[in-house]
């Protein structure tokens, strides 16, 4: 039988993993029985992220005993984002699932996911951290400012605490793939479609083994990304600052004039030194912003590739599972 020919399974589970050679049996352990419960065909593509650990190698021994089991390996380590675009690439699915390998978000809410989505033939189900008390208070902390802000500057596009753990349709991950990919974050993209959807809420577990791969330079990156992305605000609340700074200018203009001819001048270093310190970081913050933007634009005008694929075991195996 050629690749071609083989059936499409009903479910695939996209797993990004970059260096998780410690989670990954865990993570075998808890997903497969899961999987197998539902009585349908799966494969699960896990994408090895240009790990440099033994990560690749883990996942070539699992496969023995488990042939719905798929490696997907970029070249290079791409960024979490860029492992999911090329997992709902080359997922062959019905329905995707979209999982990280650290096990905080638990493979048993599958099933619940895929049973909401077939009885109410609905396109996406999100998985929704109802409870975060694994997490520390710093980032729950920042992750309730981070969504307040998206949903303030996107009129509340995409439910609060929704990561990206989800499930989709083929026709979602239709529409998700034809979109450009530089620079996209998948938890805004799929709730800015607007397909019919719903919720599944779980409890968020501390990370099963390893150290986590987001710092807080990726979060800030992250947080960059989601708002340039899906919003403009940002531009137009630089050219906002802007205005009121002009308005501002205006003021001090016309009450440095009346001072001057009541003969109230006096020498002020100090209040100029300010004044010109305010301005000079807010037209810096400005351009900051604006920067980018113009560096998003650049970089979808370059059109480079976001992830590089180096091998599929798909397309090795004379038979690929499932």
């Amino acid at each position: 039988m050629e690749d071609g020919d083989d059936p499409r399974p009903l479910v695939s589970v996209v797993v990004p993993a970059f260096n998780e050679e410690d989670v990954l049996p865990l993570l075998a352990a808890r997903l497969r029985p899961v999987l197998d419960a539902t009585g349908h065909d799966y494969e699960v593509v896990l994408v090895d992220d240009g790990s440099t650990d033994q990560s690749a190698a883990v996942v070539v021994g699992l496969r023995r005993g488990w042939p719905q089991l798929r490696l997907v390996s970029l070249r290079v380590n791409a960024g979490h984002q860029a492992a999911l675009s090329a997992g709902l690439r080359r997922a062959r699915g019905d329905y995707v699932v979209t999982l990280d390998a650290d096990l905080q978000d638990p493979p048993e809410a599958i099933g619940e996911m895929l049973q909401a989505a077939l009885a109410g033939h609905l396109d996406v189900v999100y998985g929704i951290r109802s409870d975060r008390s694994s997490d520390s208070r710093f980032k729950r902390g920042t992750a309730a400012i981070f969504y307040r802000v998206i949903a303030r500057l996107t009129g509340g596009a995409g439910p609060s605490q929704a990561g990206d753990y989800r499930l989709m349709s083929r026709a979602t991950v239709e529409a998700v793939n034809s979109l450009p990919e530089s620079g996209r974050v998948l938890r805004f993209v799929v709730p800015a479609l607007g397909y019919p959807s719903t919720s599944v809420s779980y409890r968020r577990e501390a990370r099963a083994a390893g150290q986590t791969k987001y710092g807080l330079w990726r979060m800030v990156r992250l947080s960059l990304d989601s708002i340039t992305a899906v919003s403009m605000a940002p531009l137009r609340l630089a050219t906002l600052t802007g205005l009121l700074g002009g308005l501002l200018a205006v003021v001090v203009g016309i009450s440095t004039l009346v001072s001057h001819w009541t003969g109230h001048t006096l020498p002020g270093w100090t209040s100029t030194v300010g004044i010109v310190s305010a301005f000079s970081a807010l037209q810096l913050v400005c351009l900051g912003i604006i920067g980018e933007y113009l560096g998003r634009a650049y970089t979808f005008l370059q059109d480079w590739p976001t992830y590089s694929v180096a091998y599929d075991s798909a397309e090795s195996d004379p038979h690929p599972g499932p």
